[in-house]
């Protein structure tokens, strides 16, 4: 997103994700759009329900097509994901593009050791022979800090921890060298120090492979860490977009301040309130009109004619900045000018 000298290795264009229930059409994710160069991590945040793991598992085709209409353009590395077979699909899933699910424990069989699981992921891209995919396994274990690879190669999930389990997923993710990763909330389920090694080795991953990653989390924090550049997405739309010091350190957008208003800061003082967000993410099955945030916004009423529920914001993007608001720019620079003084005092 910030590199003007790179093609895009991953370009999503004005992608609609909509399902069917019976209760009538979810618009998961509604008109997204966003690149991402080699060897950058994108961070995509918002709360539960914003589209985010939807837009995910769209880019690696994993929807039911036949009660999904998806519409817009997935290009990885010029190849049209959306227009691509479930043959050309398979063949990119494990080998050009992975994923690290958020539940380890949910996503390993528990009736295949660990390391059957990952030489054979090695073993269906190479056409590698059964000594050279389990030599493969070991390399991967060691490679992701696991101990005794020889010994727990052999050994079945439920036997590892919850952090050698995600490191293990991981093994299994990159054991094709894939040149995008896709992490969904993998570090969610994890105590701190875990979590904190999780991130420092995709960090060092992606450095040694130069791997695009896109990162999901509902965690700034989390993003504060290992992001490049930052997507924050609300009701199935991008609201913000920006590097990772541009949003996190000057918010644009009402939702993404309310997201750091809502988080506990280490520096300062301990008695600076919390403000969470008042009411709940919106129904994709009824949304809001207008700008989907708007029931929330505290900033609505300042708006002329009733404007943000009834009229959907542009998205407006220069050099890789933007955010999807009615009030001028100027003014949320004013509003929200306290916000970070009020962090530190």
């Amino acid at each position: 997103m910030t590199s003007t000298e790179q093609q895009p290795f991953l370009s999503v264009r004005d992608l609609k994700v909509h399902f069917s229930t019976e209760d009538g059409i979810v618009k998961a994710v509604d008109g997204l759009s966003f690149d991402l160069a080699k060897g950058q991590t994108l961070g995509i945040v918002g709360e539960s329900g914003s589209g985010k793991s939807v837009t995910n598992l769209t880019i690696l085709g994993l929807h039911d097509r036949h009660r999904t209409a998806i519409d817009g353009e997935i290009l990885l590395d010029g190849t049209d994901l959306l227009t691509s077979s479930e043959r050309q699909l398979e063949k990119l899933r494990g080998n050009k593009m992975a994923m690290i699910f958020q539940d380890a424990l949910a996503s390993l069989s528990p009736y295949h050791t660990v390391g059957t699981q990952i030489s054979e992921v090695f073993r269906k891209h190479t056409g590698a022979s059964k000594r050279e995919s389990r030599a493969r396994a070991i390399e991967m274990l060691r490679r992701v800090g696991i101990p005794q690879p020889e010994t727990r190669v052999d050994e079945y999930p439920h036997q590892f921890s919850g952090g050698m389990r995600q490191r293990a997923m991981i093994a299994m993710a990159l054991v094709c060298d894939p040149e995008l990763l896709i992490a969904d909330e993998p570090t969610t389920a994890l105590d701190v120090t875990v979590q904190a090694q999780i991130m420092d080795l995709l960090k060092d991953l992606q450095q040694e492979f130069g791997t695009a990653i896109v990162f999901i989390t509902h965690d700034l924090g989390v993003i504060a860490d290992i992001a490049d550049d930052v997507l924050v997405m609300y009701g199935g739309r991008c609201v913000e977009r920006g590097t990772k010091r541009e949003v996190l350190s000057t918010p644009q957008h009402p939702y993404t301040l309310g997201l750091l208003s809502s988080m506990p800061s280490l520096e300062g003082s301990v008695d600076v309130p919390l403000n969470p967000i008042p009411g709940s993410p919106p129904s994709l099955l009824n949304p809001p009109s207008g700008c989907r945030f708007h029931p929330r916004c505290a900033f609505a009423e300042k708006v002329p004619n009733g404007l943000c529920s009834t009229e959907r914001p542009a998205l407006d993007v220069v050099d890789g900045r933007g955010s999807a608001c009615h009030l001028p720019l100027a003014q949320r620079e004013e509003f929200f000018a306290d916000f970070a003084g009020s962090r530190h005092h």
